[in-house]
């Protein structure tokens, strides 16, 4: 039950990133808000690369690979296949952002970027969901690799 309201959740943040993206689309056209001068500021970019503005104009490549991570992630999730809940989430997070990206690239041919911080390249919602969700799949996995490490060590034999 986990999986589809996990699920469930990806779609809903994948839409509520989308509604951000149509205010952004409409309100910062032209200008930007500086919310906290020098430091944060709201911006429309219309970023045609991956994160950082890595692979620009390789839309179709990036939408092929988006599509993939997104569906291994579904069919992971749905299938059972990943059956750890906290996994369940971190992957749905992962989805979330994928999807919120993956429909401006192929309906707009660019991601709508609008956080600002200073030099920081600019990002979105949907970008703090995928580096959130990688950000805890790379914890998750120390942990148990710290856990699975901890259980080879005891030897229950006593040899």
């Amino acid at each position: 039950m986990h999986k589809w309201l996990a699920l469930t959740m990806a779609a809903a943040l994948a839409a509520v990133d989308q509604l951000i993206k149509l205010w952004a689309l409409s309100s910062l056209a032209g200008s930007g808000i500086a919310v906290i001068p020098g430091v944060f500021s709201l911006i429309l970019v219309r970023n045609t690369g991956a994160a950082f503005g890595l692979l620009s104009g390789q839309r179709i490549f990036l939408i092929i690979m988006v599509s993939l991570v997104i569906l291994c992630g579904i069919i992971a999730v749905a299938s059972g296949r990943v059956n750890s809940k906290p996994l369940v989430w971190i992957i749905s997070l992962i989805i979330a952002g994928g999807i919120g990206n993956l429909i401006d690239r192929i309906y707009l041919g660019y991601v709508v970027d609008y956080l600002s911080f200073g030099s920081f390249p600019v990002f979105n919602f949907a970008d703090c969901c995928v580096v959130s969700g990688t950000f805890l799949l790379a914890v998750y996995m120390l942990r148990k690799e710290k856990s699975d490490i901890g259980a080879e060590n005891t030897d229950p034999e006593g040899s």
